[in-house]
């Protein structure tokens, strides 16, 4: 099994690459198979959180990049910018990772917190996809990346 320890340079070629969903993403140990079939694990730091676009080296040199998976997301819209504020003011409240972009919120799936959204007057829909929540006003990496 290739064991994955080191977060290297952004520019690095790379051997294989791991999909993995926000969830995975956030962890510092777990077992994963690369997009071509391989058994390897991710022994990192805790608080380890991979970006799109990572690079890992493995203890026999091999690197691989991490992908965002597409996974299950709820997104709600609005063109009521302040009705949106609200909206993202009262899901950070309740410490929910959260992608924003222009007047669109996603998260992940919470039936509770859709209905919320669907009763301010936001658009719901569920959608697919790759999701990049904001990693904190503290966060190192202020900018998300995005490898696609």
């Amino acid at each position: 099994m290739l064991e994955f320890t080191q977060r290297i340079e952004e520019g690095t070629a790379y051997d294989c690459v791991i999909s993995l969903d926000y969830d995975s993403r956030k962890r510092g140990r777990l077992k994963v198979v690369t997009d071509s079939g391989e058994s390897a694990g991710i022994f990192l730091k805790r608080g380890t959180v991979l970006l799109d676009g990572d690079r890992l080296r493995s203890e026999d040199g091999r690197t691989v990049i991490i992908r965002a998976a597409p996974e299950p997301l709820v997104e709600a819209t609005t063109d009521n910018s302040l009705i949106f504020a609200k909206t993202c003011y009262h899901l950070g409240n309740r410490h929910t990772p959260i992608e924003i972009t222009e007047l669109i919120v996603r998260f992940q799936p919470d039936h509770v917190l859709a209905n919320m959204c669907s009763d301010w007057g936001l658009t719901v829909k569920n959608v697919e996809r790759p999701f990049y929540p904001e990693s904190g006003a503290y966060a190192k990496h202020a900018e998300h990346r995005h490898g696609h």
